[in-house]
């Protein structure tokens, strides 16, 4: 033993007059942190965990836990279609939608119909209705006496495919559960403004548009003064072919509020919409509005065109807000990128996404094994699976690709200037040198995760990806998932 001892301490003296006491000091360390709190958590909760996070420089793993298991990603699968995003377009790339009409036009009357297609413009809003109409009004139509019809291609008519979307088709109370279409409006939601005006008087309810809602309103929300206790609800129900927004409640006078309830069929509710602003400009669409899946016509001349905002912005707003339409329908535009076919599901235009998974696995070296499961770009469909190291080899490819990794990692949120403040607590490593994207679902099991890059003290660069799945009968709250998550980090930057 006292030879053995001998020989160590030889070696350390031999390693100190070499590196120098810094450079000793690093070789006692651990070659690997062990997520310490996340093991604690996998053993107290019972949750699954996968955890990695590796030195994009050297190519060194840092800190593995079963980093080869595929969990339920939620949000973080909006890595993986942000870098399919940026690997198949420009970062300028838009996506137009136009207007043409079918008719000959005399005197201001456009006698056919006005049609209006989209490429898959998942940031059209209702300021966008308003250019559009301007434009038709603009090329000399006063009246159109034929029907305004959306055109739903390249999507065609897709299922609802999650439960929550499937859901919503009936009733929904929120935003991030529109169902997709190639042209929607406000993310595929009644955009509307409750405007409490005057006391003891029904607030008024209006499209953001500054146009009347064209659907039924059901009930109402009564303003109140100042020093009493108010509370409003405001729901989309859909009850067979009539789709309306029911509300009730009350809200303090002058208290205005902006709200967003998802359509249950967006290209639909924008049609209705755009019929409004026209109506406003003076013209009179005589006819109906309809979503059609026909060919667009071959006769139909220009009336009006408007572009997305660049990839760049819908990039940065689908990673720091965790926008699932965005995400999905960039999804799908991928998929009518590959094929002139409409696309029928959500989950074969995903297909994309697998592959990619998989080429970015060959190109860090990671052993060929079966492709991870994805059914959506959004995560919200809880049966994608992804492993950390899947999460890691993406960033890894993101951070190599010099084009277009300054966008990609524009679209993460550092803590310390996160939009949530449950992500700003921790130590100032983790506020500063931490650029992250969340995952959280709560249904039909709990998911948090963060997966980004980590800023070493000396400019190099950290990939890593930590995930926690509870079980139907051992939940994990997010907040304690995040504590774990956190403590973790913090004790890797403290390392590097």
């Amino acid at each position: 033993m006292q030879d053995k001892l001998n020989w160590r301490d030889r070696v350390l003296r031999h390693a100190a007059t070499i590196l120098g006491t810094a450079g000793l000091a690093l070789l006692a360390l651990p070659a690997q942190a062990d997520w310490s709190k996340l093991q604690a958590l996998q053993a107290k909760k019972g949750a699954q965990i996968t955890a990695l996070a590796v030195d994009l420089d050297s190519g060194q793993t840092l800190a593995s836990l079963h980093a080869t298991q595929r969990l339920t990603p939620a949000s973080l699968t909006k890595i993986v279609i942000a870098a399919a995003a940026l690997e198949t377009w420009d970062v300028d790339k838009t996506f137009p939608t136009r207007a043409v009409g079918t008719g000959p036009i005399s005197d201001g009357d456009l006698y056919g119909n006005v049609v209006v297609y989209s490429e898959g413009d998942a940031t059209f809003d209702h300021q966008s209705l308003w250019y559009l109409a301007a434009q038709i009004k603009q090329a000399g139509v006063r009246a159109i006496k034929g029907s305004l019809v959306i055109n739903a291609g390249p999507f065609a008519s897709l299922d609802c495919e999650t439960k929550d979307r499937c859901d919503a088709q009936r009733r929904s109370h929120t935003a991030y559960d529109a169902p997709l279409a190639a042209f929607g409006v406000d993310y595929g939601t009644w955009c509307v403004d409750v405007l409490p005006v005057q006391a003891d008087q029904p607030a008024q309810i209006q499209s953001c548009a500054a146009v009347d809602v064209p659907i039924p309103l059901q009930g109402s929300i009564e303003t109140q003064t100042k020093r009493r206790r108010t509370g409003m609800w405001l729901d989309r129900v859909t009850l067979g072919e009539t789709e309306m927004l029911s509300m009730g409640g009350d809200i303090p006078v002058g208290a205005e509020r902006r709200l967003y309830r998802s359509m249950s069929d967006p290209a639909l509710g924008a049609g209705l919409l755009l019929r409004q602003v026209l109506g406003e400009l003076g013209i009179e669409v005589e006819g109906a509005v309809r979503v059609s899946e026909d060919a667009i016509p071959r006769d139909g001349y220009p009336l009006a065109s408007t572009d997305s905002l660049p990839l760049r912005e819908q990039i940065a707003r689908m990673l720091r807000y965790s926008n699932n339409y965005i995400a999905d329908v960039l999804t799908v535009d991928l998929a009518a990128e590959r094929t002139p076919e409409p696309i029928s599901t959500l989950a074969a235009a995903s297909r994309g996404l697998e592959d990619l998974v998989q080429r970015a696995r060959q190109g860090a070296g990671y052993p060929a094994i079966e492709p991870p499961v994805l059914h959506s770009g959004s995560g919200l469909t809880p049966e994608n699976r992804l492993s950390a190291q899947d999460l890691v080899a993406v960033l890894r490819q993101q951070y190599r690709d010099t084009r277009s990794f300054p966008v990609f990692y524009g679209g993460l949120v550092v803590p310390g200037e996160a939009p949530h403040r449950y992500l700003q607590a921790g130590n100032r490593d983790w506020q500063d040198r931490v650029a992250l994207k969340t995952g959280t679902l709560s249904e039909p099991h709990t998911v948090f995760g963060t997966a980004g890059y980590l800023r070493k003290r000396d400019g190099g660069w950290i990939a890593y990806a930590a995930l926690v799945n509870g079980s139907r009968t051992g939940p994990v709250p997010m907040r304690t998932s995040l504590a774990a998550i956190r403590a973790d980090v913090e004790q890797l930057l403290s390392r590097y």
